[in-house]
């Protein structure tokens, strides 16, 4: 980042346009409401203070997902809490609960149940992100995210039938 105003101006873009999907990757990370925002300021934190070495050799979002997914992982095992989240709070999404049907809030439900890195690996897959674009998140090869991917989701299956 060249100069403290260009950083201030990707801050805010980043606050604007990206706000959801790091909230929802500390929602995924948080047992409860209060975890959830902690971790929302811790990434917000570190974002900012990474900012400065951005070069822009990946794309934002690329980039932010990384930051996000190692502060919460980092956070995660700082605190080393049970690796579930409690149903009561699997259900508590951060926007408005009534709008969103039952199979969703399953599926949420379901993937508290992962690790913290089937989280990461699942969460981008659902934002439809490319197996390369989740290979250079998260550091594995391509190869490895499929691989991951489809014992992830057998995992999911397994969990939704027991």
């Amino acid at each position: 980042m060249n100069t403290e105003t260009q950083r201030k101006q990707l801050f805010d873009t980043i606050l604007a346009e990206y706000g959801p999907m790091v909230d929802k990757v500390c929602y995924m990370y948080g047992a409860d409401e209060e975890q959830r925002k902690d971790l929302y300021q811790e990434c917000m934190a570190n974002v900012w203070q990474g900012l400065r070495n951005f070069r822009g050799d990946a794309k934002l979002s690329t980039w932010l997902y990384r930051a996000c997914i190692n502060t919460c992982i980092t956070c995660y095992r700082r605190t080393r809490k049970e690796d579930v989240v409690p149903i009561d709070n699997a259900v508590q999404l951060a926007a408005d609960e009534s709008s969103r049907p039952d199979d969703l809030k399953e599926m949420y439900r379901l993937i508290s149940c992962l690790t913290p890195v089937e989280k990461a690996i699942i969460m981008m897959w659902l934002d439809e992100k490319s197996y390369d674009e989740i290979s250079e998140v998260t550091g594995m090869p391509r190869n490895t995210v499929a691989s991951r991917l489809r014992r992830i989701k057998s995992k999911l299956v397994e969990l939704g039938n027991s």
